[in-house]
């Protein structure tokens, strides 16, 4: 089924059921299942107007609102493709995507207008910007700037104007790139549709679902189990205001599914654990393991019907899990990748083990890739999930999806006799934080290059003392000493000038990412790093090396 489809039927079946709860000025606000559809009729017939035609890339740069799946399926059922940007990325970033996909119109919130202003000499062919939130700023640029007008008069015009099939492309969604260049995954309707059956299947989502929404919908793992897995069932869809307010909005709005990254559930449970030592009684009752009015306390506190959480995006601590669960929640863990819809594996509601990611989802299917001794190989998917390829990249596409329809994730793991997964390492040098964010050390690395400043770096991957999961950023970085010299007059400047130098220009060449990206601990070495016969650096050497606390007097913080 495509997604224009998918959303007429809930409409169908669920027409006067809210599907989306926001709260605006202090109040919660609701629109229903045919006022989605109507909404997104008129975001179509609004699109066609303005040129858009089945194919084109329209670029979604917008933080969480209603208004993003409105404009993701007005884009969408006109036959267009949409490009999700997460509203964190600067300027680099965005124009790449912009030139790499192709976009003409981009829909954005009007926060986002001042960055397309600034990147409009990077992307010629960016010719409307259209701002979902309001009118948009004076800007005197080349592209045409107005607010977005859906045209209710109107919606047929746009809406099934093209014909959609499984295989039609529904979206880009750029990855950070091994080279540094972003890659664009080729996401079909069918994609998202059947991932989001196969989660629907596995998880048991009924109508009388209540679901939070508090990760961003750029991201893959929010947008389909959190946006078109609920519209399948006709579920409701509540929008937290911001990621402060989470606590609040679960009493307020009493969910039953909670989606999260790791960082988030660790923060909810620190929250919970404080307010349990703060009342003598609830100590007491740990203490002598009677749990049952703990527990109670705990869900009312929740909303009182929070009956599932689950973690992805990132690796999650087990003991957080099992903590959870002692306090009377069922959270489970799974496991997924961009690229494959993203949803592969979630451990069974039933039957969790912490530490796996859990069996494939319903129509998935999995193997390793020339396993070793131990049974630790690369982790392959095959499915109806798997994307169609990266956007005008065959190199990387041939790399990525192999003979048969397997698509090679690049993650290490093995499989138990009961079929439950653990992911055991990577592959590819890939670093994810404790957000979900992936992080790629070349693209920081050559960034780190566009200064003078820095002969070569070696960006990695890091946990502070007692971390278990996720990672930080940390780097290696050695100095142009010819080129301090030049400056310099001849001589070498003190080291503790030239740390300070590089420090500062550090700084300033990572302005051009995003800040999760920015190393967190940097080693200054005045020695180049070993390399092969090839001149690469031999990065296996330094695998690990240096974390913070280490007895070594070169290792520094970054200056904050």
């Amino acid at each position: 089924m495509n997604l224009r489809d998918w959303l007429e039927q809930a409409a169908e079946k669920y027409g006067a059921r809210p599907a989306l709860r926001f709260k605006s000025d202090g109040v919660w606000h609701s629109r229903t299942y045919r006022e989605l559809l109507d909404r997104s009729r008129a975001a179509a017939a609004a699109l066609r107007r303005d040129g858009v035609r089945p194919g084109d890339r329209v670029a979604l740069f917008r933080d969480n609102a209603p208004d993003w799946p409105e404009a993701y399926f007005g884009i969408v059922g006109l036959g267009a493709i949409a490009v999700p940007l997460d509203p964190k990325l600067r300027e680099q970033e965005v124009s790449h995507i912009l030139r790499d996909a192709g976009v003409e119109v981009a829909l954005c919130g009007v926060r986002q207008c001042e960055l397309l202003g600034e990147i409009e000499d990077e992307v010629p062919g960016l010719r409307r910007v259209r701002t979902l939130d309001g009118a948009p700023p004076a800007l005197r640029r080349r592209a045409e700037y107005a607010a977005f007008a859906p045209d209710t008069a109107a919606p047929e015009h746009g809406w099934r104007y093209a014909k959609l099939e499984n295989n039609s492309p529904a979206s880009l969604i750029y990855t950070s790139g091994t080279t540094g260049r972003a890659k664009g995954a080729i996401l079909t309707h069918g994609n998202f549709t059947a991932n989001a059956q196969s989660c629907i299947d596995a998880i048991g989502v009924r109508d009388d679902d209540r679901m939070l929404l508090a990760l961003p919908l750029h991201h893959s793992f929010a947008f389909t189990a959190n946006l078109i897995v609920p519209i399948g069932v006709g579920a409701e869809i509540c929008f937290v205001e911001s990621l402060k307010t989470v606590g609040e909005n679960l009493r307020e709005v009493s969910p039953t599914i909670l989606l999260a990254v790791p960082l988030l559930l660790e923060k909810l449970y620190r929250r919970i654990e404080t307010g349990l030592r703060e009342k003598p009684l609830a100590r007491l009752l740990l203490a002598l393991g009677i749990l049952g009015p703990i527990r109670k306390a705990v869900r009312a506190k929740l909303g009182g019907r929070l009956r599932l959480l689950v973690s992805g995006g990132a690796p999650c601590d087990p003991e957080l899990l099992r903590g959870l669960t002692r306090l009377g929640l069922t959270a489970v863990e799974g496991y997924g990748l961009t690229e494959a819809g993203p949803v592969v594996s979630l451990n069974p509601l039933d039957a969790p083990r912490p530490g796996t990611v859990g069996r494939p989802l319903p129509r998935v299917e999995v193997k390793l890739l020339e396993p070793d001794a131990s049974g630790v190989g690369e982790l392959a998917v095959r499915g109806p999930n798997v994307m169609a390829g990266y956007y005008r990249n065959e190199e990387a596409t041939r790399a990525a999806l192999l003979e048969g329809g397997w698509l090679a994730t690049g993650d290490l793991a093995s499989i138990d006799a009961d079929g439950y997964i653990t992911i055991r390492g990577r592959k590819k040098a890939l670093i994810v934080n404790r957000e979900g964010k992936n992080i790629y050390p070349e693209e920081v690395e050559q960034q780190l290059a566009q200064s003078p400043l820095v002969l070569e770096s070696l960006v990695f991957g890091y946990r502070e003392p007692g971390e278990r999961v996720g990672e930080r950023v940390g780097a290696i970085v050695v100095p142009n000493l010819a080129e301090f010299e030049r400056r310099n007059g001849g001589r070498r400047p003190p080291d503790a000038e030239i740390e300070r130098q590089v420090h500062a220009e550090i700084r300033r060449v990572l302005r051009g990412i995003a800040e999760y990206k920015h190393p967190r601990h940097i080693v200054i070495r005045m020695e180049e790093l070993e390399k092969t016969s090839t001149a690469k650096i031999k990065r296996f050497l330094y695998d690990g090396f240096p974390t913070p606390g280490a007895d070594s007097a070169a290792g520094h913080r970054p200056p904050r």
